[in-house]
């Protein structure tokens, strides 16, 4: 499977920094290494639009217009990172003028999505632990 790269190649319209609450990053790594190096997923009820999840980027991509771009999460700050549940400054990129409205659905939809498919790899007989308090 290639990996997506076309992100890299498309003009972007906007760049910001912003942040990511540490639960969305790491769900998404450990989606990643439950699942392979890139997850593809389309969003429900945004026609057209997939999610393409990668270590370094996640991008949302038209698929109606040949995978083009519309809004990525790339340049994650995670070097040097002590803790698991402070925000992770990132890159916001996009390349269309109404990005901003499909963000917030984006990482809502991710959370599901990736809760599905990892719930339906464990197996049969996997437990929690309780421990003792």
């Amino acid at each position: 499977m290639r990996l997506y790269t076309r992100h890299h190649e498309v003009p972007i319209l906007e760049r910001y920094c912003t942040s990511l609450d540490a639960n969305y990053y790491n769900h998404v790594q450990i989606a990643l290494k439950a699942l392979g190096q890139q997850i593809r997923f389309s969003l429900p009820k945004l026609l057209s639009l997939d999610l393409i999840l990668q270590k370094d980027v996640w991008v949302v991509v038209d698929t109606a217009l040949n995978d083009i771009p519309i809004i990525a999460w790339t340049d994650f700050q995670v070097q040097h990172r002590e803790n698991l549940h402070e925000p992770i400054k990132c890159e916001l990129h996009t390349w269309h003028t109404a990005a901003d409205l499909i963000r917030d659905r984006t990482l809502e939809a991710m959370e599901l999505i990736l809760g599905e498919e990892l719930e339906s790899k464990l197996p049969d007989d996997a437990s929690v632990i309780n421990f003792p308090q």
